[in-house]
């Protein structure tokens, strides 16, 4: 039966069609916000897939180019592999419904978001995220929610909820917050160095928001809500436990992971893992799921030892930093290289700079944003973690991991005025124990400044775990986990930022939300670990950018011209600009306002590209002394070429101080010689003479 929910939201009106289309979905909603429609459904398998010891949840944000009146471009006029931010979307509606979904549940589920159209002052992202929670908590898969998504942003000092397309553009805050009924559930932010107090009074002014979604979401429940299905559960059975105990004691567990080496701790628990083996070697039931039962003991021990007796796997203290190395220029001829270095976590990041007109060109459902002049590109290959497997390219993590990179670094960005290159940077990871996109962020930070990128200030990011007891008071923060503390805790909260404020945040849980003491710990914890990694590590490699780009980047020279002489500049079909280009060895960009970069790396090649410019843009004048190459000459005189494009004729009479019978006994085709201008003749041609230069 086909029923409609309304509520206003943040001044707009948020309707939910309920069975209207897709019935045959375990859950679906026809979302609309003002004008944006999205379709978004809830699928669960019968049974659970064989063979797996995790939850197979997918979750897709699909973008249609008809939502925003577009043609797909390309040959294929088909949309294709999905945008980098139908990636990110899918990362941030998969983030906040993950821990809500039950621990034991193998069955698959794919959450499926359709965009239809799209009101740019009403976030189909935003949209799909309320939509994808709405219809799985009124199907029958078992999940632990309502919960709902507020977007804030931050315009002349006020919070404004789900920010139109004008306030997105002048916000110094983009930060969404997703929602329980008590608790925060997920953290996402980019921000022009807000100021800590700031964000957490932004974050739960968003919680309070979600609140009134929530009840309405409460009201549909209530009329289309269904019975949530039994599942086969997959549980650990007790008695195993208990088996494993008497052949590995906690304290025999508690040596083997009680190290600060990975390969170690491995080693160690694969020796666990064989002796279990061999124990259970004639029981095929619990040997199918020992490696489950392995990986819940080293769970519970860590946590115990963490929560309990506050001792770290690597023996580190609650708030201590591993050991923290940077290094510029380690990389020849390219334009900016650094290495950072926390504990076993390494990354190499390379810093490309271009002219302008080699930004990204984006085919998106945003009509404002067409182009990206920064992009951050991160890298994760197996033998960062010692393992072996062929390269695919980049994947979800990997994405979601250099977009959250490159969002820290924007808000220090020079302004293209200031600084009109387009940048790239690529993070490698040469090895990895926990938290490389915070690594990210300092060696990328640390590229820019090794490459002459006037960045505003220097900026850091460090990532902070958690472990929970039984109640909300017991709990315990940690700093700059590594890998094993972030699989067996309860959080990875990373933040980064300058000396002033936050530019991005990204928290991830497992559990259901967290209490506002620990996400105003947790933010507090980052600030002080990132000003000791920026003055006690960063600093000493390099401490300000440097003053002038490297030498193997292109030089840039920029220059205003009359917007009316862009045509003079190019020529027709681009004769005159390529002629330019292909003389002088630069690139030239102009924009419509008559702004011209031209880009390379040989200075007088770049001096003479500006040269051609200016003579082809300027009026000649009376006086004014030139040179110009003979390109033509006839019985009446010869013609020069100054510029491409840009031609002028010497009479015969004007050729020599002496009289001469014909043209070709002073001038041949080539010859480059002076000339001073005349002035205009009687019909209104520019004149131009050999013989009235100045000695």
């Amino acid at each position: 039966m086909f029923k409609q929910f309304e509520m206003e939201l943040a001044g707009r009106t948020l309707r939910v069609d309920v069975g209207r289309v897709a019935k045959q979905a375990n859950g679906a909603v026809l979302m609309h916000y003002g004008d944006t429609t999205v379709l978004c459904t809830a699928t669960a398998s019968e049974k659970p897939r064989e063979g797996i010891d995790f939850f197979p949840l997918s979750v897709e944000y699909n973008e249609r180019m008809y939502a925003v009146g577009k043609i797909p471009g390309g040959f294929n006029k088909r949309e294709g592999k999905a945008s980098e931010n139908a990636v990110l979307t899918d990362r941030v509606i998969d983030r906040p419904m993950r821990p809500l979904f039950p621990k034991d549940y193998r069955n698959d589920v794919t959450l499926e978001n359709l965009v239809l159209s799209v009101d740019q002052d009403c976030s189909p992202e935003l949209t799909a995220m309320l939509g994808s929670a709405i219809a799985t908590t009124i199907s029958d898969i078992p999940f632990d929610g309502p919960i709902s998504t507020t977007q804030v942003g931050l315009v002349d000092g006020e919070f404004v909820f789900n920010p139109t397309a004008v306030q997105k553009e002048v916000s110094d805050m983009a930060l969404t917050v997703a929602s329980t009924r008590e608790k925060v559930i997920m953290i996402e932010a980019g921000a022009n160095e807000v100021p800590e107090a700031q964000m957490i009074e932004a974050i739960y002014a968003a919680h309070e928001v979600n609140q009134k979604v929530i009840a309405f979401v409460d009201t549909i429940v209530a009329e289309c809500g269904k019975p949530k299905h039994d599942y086969q559960r997959f549980a650990v059975p007790e008695e195993l436990f208990a088996a494993i105990k008497e052949i590995v004691p906690p304290e025999e567990m508690e040596k083997a992971v009680f190290t600060d080496e990975k390969q170690v701790r491995e080693e160690n628990i694969r020796q666990v893992t064989e002796k279990l083996e061999e124990a259970f070697a004639d029981n095929e039931e619990w040997l199918a799921v020992l490696g489950e039962a392995v990986y819940q003991y080293q769970k519970k021990t860590v946590r115990k030892m963490i929560l309990k007796d506050h001792k770290r796997p690597d023996g580190r203290a609650i708030e201590q930093i591993r050991p923290l190395a940077a290094e510029v220029d380690l990389i020849p001829r390219v334009h900016g290289s650094a290495m950072f270095t926390r504990g076993q976590t390494q990354i190499c990041n390379v810093c490309t700079l271009a002219p302008l007109s080699e930004a990204q060109r984006l085919d998106g459902l945003d009509e404002k944003e067409t182009t990206k002049r920064y992009m951050h590109h991160y890298n994760f290959p197996s033998y960062s973690v010692g393992e072996t497997r062929p390269s695919r390219g980049p994947g979800r993590r990997e994405i979601g991991h250099g977009a959250l990179a490159e969002r820290a670094l924007v808000p220090v960005l020079p302004s293209e005025s200031e600084f009109p290159y387009a940048i790239r940077t690529v993070s490698e990871t040469f090895e990895s124990n926990g938290s490389t996109s915070m690594a990210s962020t300092c060696a990328s930070c640390m590229s820019l400044m090794a490459a002459g990128v006037p960045i505003k200030a220097m900026v850091a990011g460090i990532s902070c775990g958690l472990v929970t007891g039984d109640t909300d008071d017991d709990y315990l923060v940690l700093t700059d986990i590594q890998g094993l503390e972030d699989f067996f805790g309860d959080m990875d909260f990373k933040v980064t930022g300058t000396k002033k404020g936050i530019t991005a945040i990204q928290m991830d849980i497992k559990i259901h939300g967290l209490t506002r003491p620990i996400v105003e710990e947790a933010i507090a914890r980052t600030r002080q670990a990132r000003l000791f990694i920026m003055d006690e590590c960063m600093s000493k490699a390099i401490a300000e950018p440097r003053t002038e780009v490297g030498e193997f980047a292109p030089k840039i020279i920029q220059m205003q011209i009359d917007p009316q002489k862009i045509g003079d500049v190019v020529g027709q079909r681009g004769k005159t600009i390529n002629a330019i280009i292909e003389e002088t060895g630069v690139k030239i960009d102009i924009t419509d306002d008559g702004a011209v970069s031209i880009c390379g790396t040989d200075a007088a090649g770049m001096a003479r590209a500006k040269q051609l410019i200016e003579i082809i843009v300027t009026d000649f004048e009376a006086g004014q002394v030139l040179e110009g190459k003979v390109v033509s000459i006839k019985e009446f005189g010869a013609f020069l070429e100054f510029a491409p494009g840009k031609e002028g004729m010497v009479h015969i009479s004007k050729i020599s101080k002496e009289r001469i019978k014909q043209v070709e006994d002073v001038l041949t085709l080539g010859d480059v010689v002076k000339v001073v201008c005349l002035g205009k003749d009687k019909m209104g041609r520019l004149s131009f003479s050999m013989k009235d230069v100045a000695e």
